[in-house]
């Protein structure tokens, strides 16, 4: 790891200036320490950017707004192409704030760290080491604009509790101008996927993964979790799901991982679909990799640990809707080809099911727009979403059990692009090989057998699907988006 500040990197967060409950006398100490409310934590914002030239003074700016202002804020810059690190700098140096809890105190740094091997969680652990002094590490994206009070109800939600290890602020994609259908399509995707996952993790109060564009940390629980752990660093640089598995090493440690209902951010989204699929494969494929003990080196990953239960869920509900799709136009296709074709209004239940709880959804949004409604309304887009998904889900699985993932990070990339495709769709084409060749050899009497099975199987699976999404709508939702 090369350490290249730009800005001189050691400083000590500045105390905020007194205030009403910092100028009673001081002679009498008992009752100063029984009195909490004078004794002020401290925050050390990490700032995470990497090519963010375009968002980097907006992440920054909002920092400077907030009600609560970090004590410090650190920039780390990590293998940048662009002039990230120079715009930055342009907001290094001390600022004196005036805010409405009074006048505050901060000092931004700037840290060229280069080429860092361990990507998005060495650039934490060399910003955890900056702030370790302080009582609470602020993990934000260089393009993540917060609330102006979302430093300060974080603060307050992980204060409120010595067993919390950390908090995560809701994430939503900002709204902004994007040229094309495509691009269209795939914020609005992601738009309905983060408010789905927001609900699901408001409705358990806890989250299952900490870290994203806004979360503070325990420094204290990070300390312990390196002591039980015993590793030098709070997050594991061999990992892809880094945020999962320090979520994993809170939980077996006591801490709570929780979601706040009140701090909010917006980040921008994905606007391509090579890219976009890249990075879900990376995310379900890095949470794959914990759902067997011992993965990455570490002992404490359970397949049934209650943090990997939501990833469970996600993974069996792509999955299944993988298999029932497919398995109903397998099965419309072989009933063509028999005549036996019956044509039953109860399938219809499950794409009105759908439309609803995607309205639904879409109407619990804060800042939901014709967009969003059109999307969940027309089926058809939030239908060839779930299709992207389904697609990331096996792609990632399949890489998982054909085990074609390097241990190298720069390699993974190659390997999810490249061999990882060319296995699905063998395996694909294998199977519709085989399928047809089957079919067409069977007697009629098996055909029969295998459609009436069929259908019953997928008939099943479909009603328990359609039941969890009915669950979804009738359940009482709240705002969600920023």
């Amino acid at each position: 790891m090369t350490d290249a500040p730009r800005v001189a990197s050691r400083t000590r967060p500045r105390p905020s200036a007194p205030g009403a409950a910092d100028d009673r006398p001081t002679d009498d100490l008992t009752a100063v320490l029984d009195d909490t409310r004078s004794h002020r934590s401290t925050i050390g914002c990490i700032v995470l950017a990497s090519d963010r030239a375009s968002s980097i003074t907006d992440a920054i700016a909002a920092l400077l707004t907030q009600t609560r202002v970090p004590d410090v804020i650190h920039v780390v810059v990590g293998d940048a192409s662009d002039a990230t690190v120079e715009i930055a700098s342009d907001l290094s140096g001390p600022h004196e704030l005036h805010t409405e809890l009074g006048t505050q105190f901060t000092e931004v740094f700037v840290h060229d760290i280069g080429a860092e091997p361990g990507g998005r969680a060495g650039a934490l652990n060399y910003g955890y080491f900056l702030v370790e002094g302080c009582d609470y590490l602020l993990s934000v994206d260089g393009d993540a604009v917060a609330h102006p009070r979302a430093v300060e109800r974080l603060e307050e939600e992980v204060r409120s509790d010595t067993r919390i290890g950390g908090v995560s602020a809701i994430c939503a994609v900002a709204d902004g101008r994007v040229d094309g259908p495509m691009a269209r399509f795939l914020l609005a995707g992601q738009r309905a996927q983060g408010a789905r996952s927001a609900l699901q993790n408001l409705s358990r109060r806890n989250t299952a993964v900490l870290g994203g564009p806004f979360s503070i940390f325990s420094v204290a629980a990070l300390r312990n979790v390196m002591g039980q752990t015993r590793r030098t660093t709070p997050w594991a640089e061999d990992a892809d799901a880094e945020g999962l598995l320090l979520s994993l090493h809170l939980r077996n440690a006591g801490y709570l991982t929780r979601i706040s209902p009140v701090a909010r951010v917006a980040v921008p989204g994905i606007t391509t679909l090579p890219a976009y699929t890249a990075h879900e494969v990376r995310r379900i494929a890095g949470g794959i990799d914990l759902l067997s003990a011992g993965q990455r080196g570490d002992p404490n990953a359970q397949p049934l640990h209650p943090t990997l239960r939501l990833l469970w869920s996600e993974n069996a509900g792509l999955l299944a809707g993988l298999f029932v799709r497919v398995a109903f136009l397998v099965l419309s296709v072989a009933a063509l080809s028999t005549g036996a074709v019956i044509l039953s209004p109860w399938w219809l239940v499950p794409p009105v099911v759908t439309v609803l709880s995607n309205l639904r959804l879409a109407l619990a949004m804060r800042s939901a727009d014709h967009t969003d409604v059109l999307f969940a309304a027309l089926l058809i887009p939030a239908e060839a979403f779930r299709w992207v998904r389904i697609g990331c889900a096996a792609r990632s699985w399949c890489r998982r059990l054909m085990r074609t993932a390097p241990h190298d990070r720069a390699a993974r990339g190659t390997a999810d692009g490249g061999l990882g495709r060319w296995a699905l769709m063998a395996a694909l084409a294998a199977a519709v090989v085989a399928l047809v060749a089957g079919w067409m050899l069977s007697a009629p009497t098996v055909q029969t057998a295998v459609l009436s099975v069929g259908w019953s199987v997928v008939a099943v699976i479909a009603a328990l699907q359609t039941l969890t999404m009915f669950s979804r709508l009738v359940r009482r939702t709240e705002d969600v988006a920023v």
